[in-house]
C-alpha cells in the first residue's frame, strides 16, 4: 500500500518527539530518584553522626529503648544489631520476632569497613527502604551496628507526582508538537505535491511556470530550477517542433519521393510522394522491413549497396506495369557518429524521370521518323532524276510522268517541312494567335463546304448540325479552321465510299464542343492514345498514299490546347470514330 509523504513526515516527527519525551521522562525520573536517594543518605548520615555523638546504653534495656524512641522522632527507623546478627532494639518492630540480620548487606559492610549502605526491600516491614549502618564499639564490649532506614514510599510518591506533572506537560508538548509537525508536514508535502504535479504537466507538454514562493529553502530553489528547466525545454521543443514542421512541410511539398531506411533495413519515414510512387499506405509501411513493402528489386539492391558500402549510390528503376514510370534513385548513407562504424541508415530519393525518358524516346523517334519520311520522297526524286539524266529525258512517253512524280514528292517534302516548322513554332511558344469572338458557324461552314468536294468524289455525305443560338467562341479563326479541316480530311480519307460524315456543335459548361463523326474504319483502342503523337499512323501505307505527313493531329492538338481546350477521340473498329475538340466561349 502506498503511504503519502504527509503521513510519513508527520508520523516521523511524532515518533521523534515521543522518543524525546520518553527519554526526558526516564532521565528526569532517574535523576530525581538519585537526588532523593542522595538526600536520604545525607539525612541518614547526619543521624549516624548524632548516634556517634550520643550512643545508646547497651547495658540498660530501658535506656536503649528510650534512645530508640528518641531516634524514631527523626522519622527514620533505628535498629541496633549485634555482631551475631541479633536485633537488640528496633523502632518499628518487636526485636523478639525479627529474624537474624547477619546476612544484610549494609550490616556486613558496616562490620567490615565501619559503614554500610543499601537500598532494598525490607522483608520485616514489606516495603522498600534506604539503609545506612555504622559500627559502634561500646567500652569493654563487642561491637554492634546501629542502622538507620528511611522508607522509599515518600520518594516514590514524590516521583510519581513529578512524573504525573511531567506526563501532563509531555502530553501538552506532544499535542502541540504533533500539531505543528503535522502542519509543517502538510505544508511540506503540499509543496512537494505541487512540484510533482508540475513535473507531470511538463511531461504532458504544459510548460506554465510554478507560482513564486516566499520561502528561501531548498524546495524553493528546486522550484526555481524546475521553472528554468521547463522554460528551456519549452524553448527547445518549440524550436525542434518548428524545425520538424519545416522539414515535414518541405518533404511533403517535394515532388520527389523521400524515405529514410535504418541500418536494419526498416522503413522509418517516407513522404506522400514516395507512397504514391510505390502505391503504398503510410499506416501499413512505416516501421516494417523494407523487403515486405517494396517490390522493386533494383531499388532494394541500391539501398543495400548504400548501407553496406557507405557511399552514395545512383540507379534507375521502373515502376508500374500498365503505365510504367521511370525514376532516378539516389541512396545516400547516413554516417554514424563514429567514423569507423557502419552507416546509421540511408536516405532514398526518387526523382521522376518519366517525362525525360519520354522526351528522349520522342526525340529518337522524331529523328528516325523525320529521316524515314524524308528518305522516301528524296529517294524517289533522286531515282527518277537519275533515270531522266540517264536517257529517259528523251523518252516522250515517260519523261513527263517522271517529272510529275518528282514534283509530287517535292511538294510532299515541302508540306512535311512546313508542318515541322509549324509544330516547332507551336511547341516553342513562338506561334502568334489572334483571339477574338467568332460565331461557330463561321468556323464550321467553310470547312464543311471544302470537304464536300473531296467527299463527293468518294460518294460520301457530309452533314452539319450547327444550332443558330450557340454563343460565339474565343478563338483564332484561321488556326481553328486548320484543326477542323484536318479532322474532316481524315474522316474523308478513312471512311469507305457510301459512308456518312457529320459535324455537330454544342455548348456545355461555358465550352463549345465541336464533334466530327464518321462511319469509317475506326481506330483500335490501343492506338487511340497515340494517334496525336508526331508521325504516328494507324495505317502508315494508306496515310502515305493519301499524301499525309503524320503531323496533322499533333499540330491540331497543340492548336486546341493553345486555345485552352482539349482534343480527344472515341472510336470503335468497323463502326467509325468521333473526334471532339473543345474551346472556351467568348465572355
Amino acid at each position: 500500500m502506498r503511504v503519502r509523504l504527509f503521513w510519513k513526515l508527520g508520523f516521523t516527527y511524532l515518533a521523534l518527539l515521543l522518543a524525546v519525551l520518553l527519554a526526558v521522562d526516564f532521565y528526569a525520573a532517574r535523576v530525581l530518584r538519585q537526588d532523593y536517594l542522595h538526600a536520604a543518605e545525607e539525612r541518614l548520615d547526619s543521624l549516624a553522626q548524632i548516634a556517634r555523638a550520643r550512643p545508646p546504653d547497651l547495658n540498660d534495656p530501658a535506656a536503649l529503648n528510650a534512645w530508640i524512641s528518641w531516634m524514631k522522632q527523626s522519622g527514620a527507623r533505628a535498629t541496633v544489631i549485634t555482631a551475631e546478627g541479633v536485633v537488640l532494639a528496633d523502632s518499628d518492630h518487636d526485636p523478639e520476632t525479627m529474624e537474624n540480620h547477619s546476612d544484610r548487606p549494609e550490616i556486613r559492610q558496616a562490620f567490615a569497613v565501619g559503614e554500610g549502605s543499601s537500598v532494598r526491600h525490607s522483608h520485616t516491614l514489606d516495603r522498600d527502604l534506604v539503609y545506612h549502618a555504622i559500627r559502634y564499639l561500646p567500652p569493654g564490649k563487642t561491637p554492634v551496628v546501629i542502622r538507620f532506614a528511611l522508607p522509599l514510599a515518600h520518594i516514590n510518591d514524590a516521583l510519581a507526582e513529578i512524573r504525573r506533572e511531567l506526563l501532563v506537560a509531555s502530553l501538552i508538548l506532544l499535542i502541540l508538537g504533533g500539531a505543528i509537525s503535522l502542519l509543517f508536514s502538510r505544508r511540506f508535502s503540499a509543496r512537494v505535491k505541487r512540484l510533482k504535479e508540475f513535473t507531470h504537466r511538463v511531461a504532458a507538454g504544459n510548460f506554465d511556470p510554478l507560482p513564486g514562493e516566499n520561502s528561501r529553502d531548498e524546495l524553493a530553489d528546486l522550484a526555481r530550477a524546475l521553472n528554468e528547466t521547463a522554460q528551456r525545454l519549452d524553448s527547445t521543443i518549440r524550436s525542434l517542433t518548428h524545425e520538424r514542421n519545416q522539414s515535414a512541410t518541405i518533404l511533403r511539398s517535394m515532388m520527389e519521393g523521400v524515405a529514410v531506411i535504418d541500418s536494419r533495413e526498416r522503413l522509418n519515414f517516407c513522404n506522400q510522394a514516395f507512397l504514391e510512387v510505390l502505391e503504398l499506405v503510410k499506416e501499413k509501411v512505416e516501421g516494417r522491413p523494407l523487403i515486405e513493402v517494396v517490390r522493386q528489386s533494383d531499388l532494394i539492391a541500391a539501398i543495400r549497396k548504400a548501407l553496406e558500402g557507405g557511399e552514395v549510390v545512383q540507379s534507375e528503376v521502373a515502376v508500374g506495369t500498365v503505365r510504367q514510370r521511370n525514376f532516378a534513385v539516389t541512396a545516400a548513407p547516413v554516417p554514424a557518429q563514429s567514423g569507423t562504424a557502419p552507416p546509421f541508415g540511408a536516405v532514398v530519393v526518387l526523382h521522376d524521370i518519366t517525362e525525360l525518358r519520354r522526351l528522349e524516346r520522342i526525340r529518337r523517334d522524331f529523328v528516325a521518323n523525320v529521316s524515314h519520311e524524308f528518305k522516301t520522297p528524296l529517294t524517289a526524286i533522286q531515282g527518277f532524276a537519275e533515270t531522266l539524266l540517264g536517257g529517259a529525258l528523251e523518252d516522250e512517253v515517260n519523261n513527263r510522268r517522271f517529272v510529275t512524280i518528282i514534283r509530287d514528292h517535292s511538294q510532299r517534302l515541302a508540306r512535311l517541312t512546313d508542318d515541322l516548322l509549324t509544330l516547332s513554332r507551336i511547341e516553342a511558344g513562338k506561334m502568334e494567335f489572334e483571339f477574338q469572338p467568332i460565331p461557330i458557324a463561321d468556323l464550321v461552314a467553310p470547312c464543311v463546304e471544302t470537304s464536300r468536294l473531296q467527299a463527293d468524289a468518294k460518294q460520301l455525305s457530309v452533314e452539319m448540325d450547327n444550332p443558330l443560338d450557340l454563343p460565339p467562341i474565343r478563338a483564332d479563326l484561321s488556326r481553328l479552321r486548320q484543326v477542323l479541316q484536318n479532322l474532316l480530311d481524315n474522316a474523308v480519307q478513312y471512311t469507305p465510299p457510301g459512308g456518312h460524315i457529320r459535324v455537330t456543335a454544342e455548348v456545355k459548361d461555358q465550352r463549345a464542343i465541336v464533334t466530327v463523326a464518321d462511319t469509317g474504319i475506326g481506330i483500335p483502342q490501343s492506338d487511340q492514345e497515340r494517334i496525336f503523337e508526331r508521325f504516328y499512323r494507324v495505317d502508315a501505307a494508306r496515310s502515305r498514299e493519301a499524301g499525309g505527313t503524320g503531323l496533322g493531329l499533333a499540330i491540331a492538338k497543340h492548336i486546341v490546347e493553345a486555345h485552352g481546350g482539349r482534343l480527344w477521340v472515341e472510336s470503335t473498329i468497323g463502326q467509325g470514330s468521333l473526334f471532339h475538340f473543345s474551346v472556351p466561349v467568348a465572355d
